[in-house]
């Protein structure tokens, strides 16, 4: 499972970081950037939450493989 950052929508509120922090980072750039390729069963409740939280429906769940 990946997470995916939509970049024009982050405002970097940083509720993602603040759920998830193992796996979200703002960057210098101002946006919200992952920092973990793959999203293992042990994170995925915390990157749910971060998903469902973003004020801006920044984040999106997919399984990376353009499904």
């Amino acid at each position: 499972m990946k997470v995916h950052v939509d970049g024009h929508r982050c405002q970097a509120a940083g509720l993602c970081v603040a759920v998830a922090p193992e796996v979200f980072d703002i960057g210098d750039d101002g946006v919200a950037h992952t920092m973990v390729d793959e999203i293992g069963e042990a994170l995925l409740p915390d990157v749910e939450e971060a998903v469902t939280a973003c004020p801006m429906a920044a984040l999106a769940l997919g399984s990376g493989d353009g499904a």
